[in-house]
């Protein structure tokens, strides 16, 4: 690799610590600014960046040939494609593989491991080198509104387990993994995307549960590790976030646990940070802190900011170049390391065939859907006019994509030949609307529920639709977690409850399957759900 660092200058230096984003599907302005102007290090897609996987291709070609037009080092690309529930490419032809909660569910390391790597060839194939994944997050809080699924479960062993295998499926297959984040974001009740989470547990509280699983992962030989803007009072005692301090990402990460990769910062333009200290002056504070790679996802003046900060702190003694220069020696050290183990990978978008690949995914599915109760209702009539209620996610967020097409459990049902009715629902009804739903309901003997309530839509529509068709049904009634598992907790009269964690095609063609008895779920419950359903448990 020709570039050095001695053959860069400070602007250059100061660039390749920064992953930007921009909304477009080809190199606008903007992006190019980035890459010519800026010479950043890296790239983030977005769904808005993705209208084909030719177009992708084609983008990621550009940006790199952008990136050699001037002489500069290849650009990490990353993306945040956990599988599941989050998973920026939806196109024909990428595989819709399990995310973590179902891959907790299922328990398997060959899982976790087979589905990393269907993954990561097929991110390689349109030229994504570094995925923000996996999750390492315990998630043991059931009312986080933001991890959730997103976690392997609650038990720190098995997080750690899971999650190394899915960095070896991705890193095996030249894609950088990115275990997130650091310390643990998983025992919280705020979204960082909109706030400030605390994690208010002691030192040896957090050895014995949050930092397993990233312990584990350094052991591994993870890339990077991606940090967390929750504060860790027991570490850090000004009262910064994780990403902004420097005994949570020198101290600990670097010094006492032995890190040597990257430290990569979560977006900065996320409320906990932009709202309290600023993008530009949180990117001064995080590589102060110990950071290597700063994210600002979306906004270019703020990107613009942000670098100009950073060079002129350097200028005014405020950082020390060789905080700098450390850095930027470990990101031109991964990614002279990434042209090696390019160079000796086939590029194919699997290893198998399109048709295996499915059956593989449809295997592992059976393996997390989760049965945690059902008295007697089980198998459902195939000969008997079938009530589906269908909840849509009708707005994206952050952790959540609003599907522009889906393949529901209707859908999947009517596969195997059940005479299906399917109602539609917003995620967030009305008054209104649950009072319509229950209308249209009547006289049905067969009705299948699938909820996808995460805690923080509780009390509202769903749980309300859920409880009265269960206190007025008179044939039978089966609930299908679509996401959370923790639905139940909410929900009265349940008599059959099955946990999928996603509503992805594979997970829903299992749940049909098991519906009708061709299938016996075998998932076993990552989190407790209280105390009748603990963990690992499975009817």
């Amino acid at each position: 690799m020709k570039w050095t660092l001695q053959s860069l200058s400070l602007e250059q230096k100061v660039g390749q610590l920064f992953i930007c984003g921009f909304d477009d599907i080809e190199a606008n302005e903007h992006a190019r600014a980035l890459v010519e102007q800026h010479q950043v290090g890296g790239i983030i897609y977005f769904r808005r960046n993705v209208r084909s996987l030719s177009q992708l291709s084609a983008l990621s070609d550009s940006l790199q040939e952008l990136a050699a037009a001037g002489d500069q080092p290849p650009l990490f690309i990353a993306i945040d494609q956990e599988g599941g529930m989050v998973a920026r490419i939806d196109q024909d032809g990428v595989s819709r593989v399990p995310g973590s909660m179902a891959l907790g569910a299922s328990g398997r390391e060959e899982d976790a491991y087979i589905a990393a790597q269907i993954c990561a060839r097929e991110l390689r194939s349109v030229g994504v080198n570094m995925n923000f994944a996996p999750c390492l997050d315990v998630n043991n809080n059931p009312r986080n509104p933001v991890i959730g699924v997103r976690s392997f479960g609650e038990d720190p062993e098995a997080v750690a387990r899971l999650g190394c295998a899915v960095i070896r499926g991705y890193q095996e297959e030249a894609v950088s993994a990115t275990a997130k984040h650091f310390p643990g974001h998983g025992d919280t009740s705020v979204d960082s995307h909109l706030g400030r989470a605390s994690v208010p547990h002691d030192r040896e509280r957090l050895n014995r549960v949050e930092l397993v699983p990233f312990a584990q992962a350094i052991r591994e030989g993870v890339d990077a590790i991606m940090t967390a803007h929750v504060s860790f009072p027991a570490i850090e005692d000004s009262g910064y976030p994780a990403t902004l301090s420097r005994p949570v990402l020198t101290g600990l990460l670097r010094e006492e646990m032995g890190f040597q990769g990257l430290i990569v910062t979560d977006c900065l333009e996320m409320h906990a940070i932009s709202k309290q200290y600023g993008v530009a002056e949180g990117a001064v504070l995080a590589i102060l802190a110990g950071a290597d790679c700063v994210l600002v996802s979306h906004t270019y003046a703020e990107q613009d900011a942000a670098i100009r900060a950073v060079v002129e702190a350097v200028r005014s003694g405020r950082i020390p170049e060789s905080r700098i220069d450390a850095s930027v020696e470990r990101i031109l050290a991964l990614k002279q390391r990434q042209i090696k183990q390019r160079e000796q990978l086939p590029l194919s978008a699997s290893g198998v065939p399109q048709e295996e690949v499915q059956q593989l995914l449809y295997a592992i599915a059976g393996r997390s859907l989760t049965l945690v109760k059902d008295e007697g209702q089980l198998p459902i009539r195939k000969d008997v006019d079938t009530l589906v209620i269908w909840p849509e996610l009708r707005q994206a967020t952050q952790v959540d994509e609003a599907w522009s097409k889906s393949y529901t459990l209707g859908d999947a049902l009517k596969d195997y030949g059940v005479p299906v009715r399917e109602l539609r629902i917003s995620t967030d009804m009305t008054d209104e609307e649950v009072a319509q739903v229950v209308q249209d309901a009547d006289g049905y003997k067969q009705i299948i529920a699938v909820t996808y309530t995460a805690e923080s839509r509780l009390p509202h529509g769903q749980q309300q639709l859920v409880n009265k068709l269960a206190s007025l049904q008179r044939g039978s009634l089966v609930v299908l977690a679509s996401r959370n598992p923790y639905d139940i907790e909410f929900l009265e009269g349940i008599k059959t409850y099955l946990c999928s964690y996603e509503n992805t095609p594979p997970l829903m063609q299992a749940a049909a399957a098991a519906l009708i008895g061709k299938l016996k779920p075998k998932g076993k419950l990552p989190v407790a759900l209280g105390e009748e359903y603990p963990l690992a448990h499975s009817s």
